[in-house]
């Protein structure tokens, strides 16, 4: 499968030497998937001293990780009151205590190895397209009461001041948050991992396993690699190794454009250098990118094969009535790619068996969870924390195949009319 022609592949810097795995390996770890979750796990275990190899059936940051829209910012796909439900207000809590630390870890990580190419601005604002601040402000001032955590309202002239559309009536801005180039933070890691005495093998697609004795074996088409510990962390691009994980989780399209290089236009619509997201469920997120001379704007989702051109065309008409005034900037690069939602809306973490870990099922959560998803794996297999229970709750459900599948989408489409009349009313 070819990578997509991407902006974050366009401006990624240096080149990897990539090899494929050939004959026998061993190891302590083997990680199934090189994207955010499977890297980060790897980087703690090479920080620990750990042998670790992680094998990649295309190139580091292959799936969503390396052409997402780069937001990192607390919290889950899913509501706080729905996660409290599931597994109670003190692990809904410590869940979302976590989420925070992601923020922390990835920028932690960008200083650290001084990723200067991950290109960070700080800064997201949530915008609200129905006229409703006192929900804003109730939300901001729960997150600061119970996490100490503090977003800054701004009201219908303030938005309107620097996001110029009539869509927005009111926002909350993380300045704690912040947007970066995911795909250079994935090869800078990746960097690291090597530096440390890990291995990564890309090009190198896992086409068995085998769990069954205290030594596990994962084969490729040119070798195997031997392990005490194996760490399945792909997403959206699983294929049937591990049936079960194959069966609990929805693969879900995602579509992302970037316009042609206009930076007098853009301002005249987009005065902030924050990353903008709306209120919707699966709608509109844009940043600019190359110090505003382009917007990078994603959303939309459909849960069967479409034409990328022909959704972004309706991401383009998204973007041009929330933003009349950019009706002439032109579309210069298009691309799509598959996230992994469970049933349950939450990252799934934790062991199918002793010493057979998973890490997956990150869609919609933003760069941090992953993160952090990968970071607690490691912790639990070096024997550190037992934080990865946190997730306990939020299991392998099975997510109903094609029944999964078209219930989501009928369910897009009424969230879609939901949207669109509380938007008419207001």
């Amino acid at each position: 499968m070819p990578y997509p022609e991407t902006y974050y592949r366009r401006t990624m810097t240096g080149e990897r030497q990539s090899k494929a795995l050939s004959g026998r390996q061993d190891c302590d770890t083997v990680i199934i998937g090189g994207g955010l979750a499977g890297l980060t796990t790897a980087l703690q275990l090479a920080r620990a001293g750990s042998s670790v190899i992680v094998l990649d059936a295309e190139t580091i940051g292959f799936g969503a990780s390396g052409r997402n829209g780069g937001f990192v910012s607390p919290g889950f796909a899913t509501g706080g009151d729905q996660i409290a439900r599931t597994a109670g207000e003190a692990a809904a809590r410590q869940l979302h205590l976590l989420s925070i630390e992601g923020v922390d870890f990835v920028r932690d990580t960008i200083r650290h190895l001084d990723i200067a190419d991950a290109a960070v601005c700080p800064g997201i604002t949530s915008v609200m397209r129905h006229d409703s601040g006192a929900e804003l402000k109730a939300y901001a001032e729960t997150l600061e009461a119970k996490y100490g955590y503090s977003l800054q309202y701004l009201g219908r002239d303030e938005i309107r001041a620097v996001l110029k559309s009539q869509r927005y009536f009111h926002g909350l801005r993380d300045s704690r948050a912040f947007h970066m180039h995911p795909l250079n933070y994935l090869r800078a890691v990746g960097a690291e991992i090597e530096r440390l005495g890990g291995r990564i093998f890309e090009n190198s697609r896992a086409t068995g396993c085998d769990f069954s004795s205290l030594e596990k074996i994962v084969r490729t088409p040119s070798g195997e690699v031997r392990a005490r510990r194996i760490v399945v962390t792909t997403g959206g691009y699983t294929g049937p190794l591990v049936g079960r994980l194959k069966r609990a989780f929805l693969p879900i399209a995602t579509y992302v454009m970037l316009t042609e290089e206009a930076p007098e236009l853009i301002r005249t619509a987009i005065a902030t250098t924050d990353a903008i997201g709306d209120n919707r469920r699966a709608g509109d997120y844009y940043r600019l990118v190359e110090g505003g001379k382009r917007i990078l704007w994603g959303g939309r989702i459909t849960t069967r094969a479409a034409s990328t051109q022909g959704v972004v065309e309706e991401l383009r008409r998204e973007m041009t009535t929330t933003y009349p005034q950019l009706a002439g900037l032109k579309t210069e690069l298009a691309w799509s790619g598959l996230m992994s939602y469970a049933r349950h809306l939450m990252p799934q973490i934790g062991q199918l068996r002793p010493d057979v870990w998973y890490c997956t099922a990150f869609g919609g959560h933003g760069l941090n969870t992953t993160a952090i998803g990968g970071k607690v794996i490691a912790e639990g297999i070096l024997g550190e924390s037992e934080r990865y229970k946190l997730f306990r709750p939020f299991g392998l459900a099975w997510a109903g195949g094609p029944f999964g599948l078209a219930a989501a989408q009928l369910t897009y489409w009424k969230l879609q009319a939901q949207d669109w009349w509380r938007e008419r009313a207001a």
